[in-house]
């Protein structure tokens, strides 16, 4: 058939009409491809959280913190969060309500996922906290012998790090932890798990850690940690040398914990701890709650869905609840 009409206009065949179309959708499936990796729709930029009531915001020294000043010479607790970046609304709850509730110095700090810091959870400085903890202790406010530190997931690895490293810290309380160093977490590029480094550097330098493990093809989370945690043989220089530190230590963790094994690598630390002559360690295991264990149990006003990572209401609640006490207590006792 002619590709032309009595009256002299082109008229394409079906095959290149076909093909113009493929092209077409080749372009927009293209650019709503580029609109799709620009704008990132999956990821959810971290929150810098303001400070509560009785808080003022920190930033000299390039810091981005909430403080939390008790009275002259009292003890002082620096708390972060994990991989939610930035400074989390509930980093901050934690922080003002401890304040609140026991007087206590406290200080949320922003490590990574804010401007002038790291804009992914890789090769994250650990002289963020060496700046943080130095300011603490030059405040009127802090009995700078009498310092504590409280992280959480990410944080609570920090926490495990830290205690090992800082021996001028008279107690560390770490939720949801690890016993070695993983690599870090990019939530923007997720698909570049397999490639990410260390989560920590020191001078410049990433520590040792464990890569995630190329053999997960898909279920739970909490899989890739365990994968991995069966190349650790390979990688021992990626765990915590918790021996090395000084102040006593409390881990609280969710035996349902839905995001990495917290409970196991727990009693990992308390397991070297007492093997190696180190501190004191206790494991408060909760067998119906997930990854979200943290501080302080939330007020009636706030609905959040404690379960998401794992657990139960219920078992969550509680673990809330009773962890909360016994945080404080251990504080009251070390502090």
């Amino acid at each position: 058939m002619s590709e032309s009409t009595t009256t002299g206009k082109k008229r394409w065949s079906w095959p290149k009409r076909l093909l113009v179309a493929g092209l077409a959708l080749v372009v927009v499936l293209a650019g709503a491809g580029i609109v799709v990796m620009v704008t990132k729709p999956w990821y959810r930029a971290p929150a810098i959280a303001d400070p509560s009531d009785g808080g003022r915001r920190v930033t000299e020294r390039g810091m981005v913190a909430n403080y939390y000043p008790g009275a002259a010479g009292s003890p002082t607790v620096l708390v972060v969060g994990g991989s939610e970046g930035g400074l989390a609304r509930g980093v901050d709850y934690t922080a003002a309500t401890l304040h609140a509730q026991t007087g206590y110095t406290t200080m949320a700090l922003a490590y990574w996922g804010v401007p002038g810091k790291s804009e992914i959870m890789e090769h994250v400085p650990l002289e963020e906290f060496d700046t943080a903890i130095d300011w603490l202790k030059q405040q009127p406010e802090v009995d700078a012998t009498r310092i504590a530190f409280m992280g959480t997931s990410k944080g609570g690895e920090a926490a495990v790090l830290l205690a090992s490293r800082h021996q001028d810290l008279k107690a560390v309380v770490a939720y949801v932890p690890s016993h070695v160093v993983w690599a870090g977490v990019n939530m923007r590029e997720p698909w570049l798990l397999g490639s990410t480094g260390s989560t920590w550097s020191v001078g410049g330098q990433p520590l040792p850690y464990l890569p995630y493990t190329n053999e997960y093809r898909g279920g739970p989370i909490t899989d890739i940690y365990r994968l991995s945690l069966k190349r650790l043989p390979e990688h021992q220089d990626a765990i915590i040398e918790v021996e090395r530190a000084t102040a006593p230590l409390l881990l609280v963790c969710g035996e349902a914990d839905a995001m990495w094994p917290s409970c196991d690598m727990s009693r990992e630390v308390k397991r070297r701890a007492d093997e190696r002559g180190g501190p004191s360690v206790t494991v408060l295991a909760y067998p119906d709650a997930g990854h979200l264990l943290s501080g302080p149990p939330l007020p009636p006003e706030v609905s959040f869905d404690l379960t998401q990572l794992g657990g139960t209401p219920e078992g969550a609640t509680h673990a809330l609840d009773d962890s909360w006490v016994k945080v404080k207590a251990f504080l009251a006792e070390h502090l």
